[in-house]
């Protein structure tokens, strides 16, 4: 009793707070749900990020829908990435069942079955509203840092984008690149080098091989007009909640270089679009990025930096960014030490390896006085996690293991009739579901070179006229008739056997007859 009342006092002291803040569950020790304990996380924190981490089936699905929900009941719009396509039942009301019933019993809260604004966004041609941006707004850099180019090729990268700017040469699509790398290494090739410098066919092979590699995991869908507009993520239902918008990607698993690709476009847009907000009282937008070693896994060091930069300045812009996977490694540290709030779920221990993840894992936590960390991130029931963030002072909160709320939308997946109901309805879907093949650098450089090809042609045949018209003309004799050519042919033979005969070979081959 005392352990609790001791227990008790800690969380009430370290997650009691006085400005707007969401209750995710109730604090647990020595595995049971100690009343009134509620944990709760303060709004003006959740754009330092976050990491939601545990092994498959723990409930880190689960959390990522309960936070949701929370954001866009408090007018913070947010986006998830759907990688496993069981996000979609957000979009519909849950239903009670014994055990739910049983776990609302426990965390004394009330419970509404509440379906939540979504609109479905995708990658690919799932049903949704379809992503796009330009190779332009992805601009020379990062562009060069999707691809992994070095310093020389980046330079080139770089060459292209200025010599297309001064040429008025847009920049829309993978094809677009390919014609002016194209047009660099061959047509172009004195023009470019006599204005920048010139450029190593070696070098634009090895680019167009990079883009290709790209184009074989699907980048051509991704690449195009109409882009989209960040602000599309940022709207408010019209019963004043937070829209979440899902983002089905269902097929990046096997796609990695593009998943990547577009969440470093998508968070270098955001960094980039979104003014400067300061401390502020509730985050602008909040981003889920579910299986997030997609993220890293394929990253070269370039990219990860990149990425780091924009985590630790994108908070300033009031967005927050949350990482969830299986296993805490799989962020990289330097990455990690940025993420504020942190939700483990538990760890499972089956070989050594496993084991001394589970202790690298605990030394990420703070020290708490009820728990030992390393043993109870093995024993935390499916929907429990291990829970710290930043109390309203920016100071870490005190450890504790979670019971978390359930969601209040479907524990399920829409059915293909409820998603093209809730695509049908969509806004967005006019605006961005249809293609545009507006003139472009492969238009352009196309026309450029057919009339360049066809004023060498004209200038190759007034060269050939001018080269016949100046040969001298010979004058017509009588003896270019055919007629005196042959007398002469005649003439000539008739005197070569005359010669021939005089000196005994030319006579006739019979013998003469013998006198005796």
């Amino acid at each position: 009793m005392a352990a609790s009342s001791e227990f008790l006092a800690a969380i009430n002291n370290g997650y009691t707070f006085k400005g707007d803040h969401i209750k995710i569950g109730c604090g647990m020790l020595n595995g049971e749900v100690v009343p009134g304990a509620d944990i709760s996380i303060p709004l003006r924190m959740l754009n330092r990020h976050g990491l939601i981490a545990g092994a498959t089936g723990t409930g880190k699905t689960k959390t990522l829908q309960v936070l949701s929900e929370f954001l866009s009941d408090a007018s913070v719009p947010v986006v998830m990435m759907d990688i496993k396509g069981d996000l979609s039942g957000i979009a519909a009301a849950g239903a009670v069942n014994d055990k739910l019933a049983e776990r609302i019993k426990l965390l004394n809260i009330n419970y509404t079955p509440t379906s939540f604004p979504v609109e479905l966004l995708t990658l690919s041609n799932e049903k949704g509203v379809r992503l796009r941006a330009t190779v332009t707004e992805f601009g020379p850099v990062l562009l060069s840092k999707i691809l992994g180019l070095n310093d020389t090729q980046g330079g080139v990268v770089s060459m292209l984008f200025k010599y297309c700017d001064d040429n008025k040469l847009p920049l829309l699509n993978l094809k677009d690149f390919i014609k002016i790398l194209q047009y660099a290494a061959n047509e172009g090739k004195d023009e470019l080098g006599n204005m920048y410098g010139n450029i190593s066919s070696a070098t634009t092979g090895t680019i167009l091989r990079k883009v290709v590699e790209l184009q074989q995991q699907g980048a051509d869908i991704f690449f195009g007009e109409p882009s989209f507009e960040i602000d599309d993520l940022m709207r408010i239902s019209d019963d004043g909640r937070g829209i979440i918008n899902i983002l089905r990607v269902t097929d990046m698993q096997n796609r990695p270089k593009l998943f990547s690709t577009f969440m470093l476009q998508m968070l270098a847009e955001l960094y980039a679009t979104c003014p400067e907000e300061g401390d502020i009282d509730r985050p602008k937008l909040v981003m889920f990025i579910d299986e997030a070693h997609l993220l890293f896994e394929e990253a070269t060091d370039a990219l990860l930096q990149q990425i780091e930069t924009i985590i630790k300045l994108i908070r300033s812009k009031g967005v927050g960014i949350f990482f969830c996977t299986q296993n805490p490694q799989d962020v990289p540290a330097s990455i990690l030490s940025q993420l504020a709030l942190k939700v483990q779920h538990a760890l499972r221990a089956f070989t050594a390896a496993d084991r001394k993840t589970i202790k690298k894992a605990a030394e990420n936590f703070p020290e708490s006085a009820f728990y030992k960390t390393e043993d109870l991130l093995t024993q935390l029931g499916t929907g429990e996690a291990l829970v710290t963030t930043l109390n309203e002072k920016g100071i870490p909160t005190p450890l504790v293991h979670t019971m978390f709320c359930p969601p209040r939308s479907r524990m399920d997946i829409l059915t293909e009739s409820e998603i093209d109901a809730l695509v049908n309805k969509s806004r967005l879907v006019n605006k961005y579901n249809r293609e545009i093949d507006s003139q472009s650098a492969y238009e352009i450089l196309n026309e450029k070179i057919q009339v360049a090809t066809e004023r060498q042609q004209q200038q190759a045949q007034v060269a050939q006229q001018q080269k016949q018209a100046a040969k001298p003309v010979k004058e017509k004799s009588i003896f270019d008739s055919p007629a005196i050519h042959q007398v002469e042919r005649t003439a000539a033979s008739i005197i070569t056997r005359s010669v021939l005969g005089a000196l005994g070979l030319g006579g006739s081959s019979r013998k003469r007859k013998s006198w005796f």
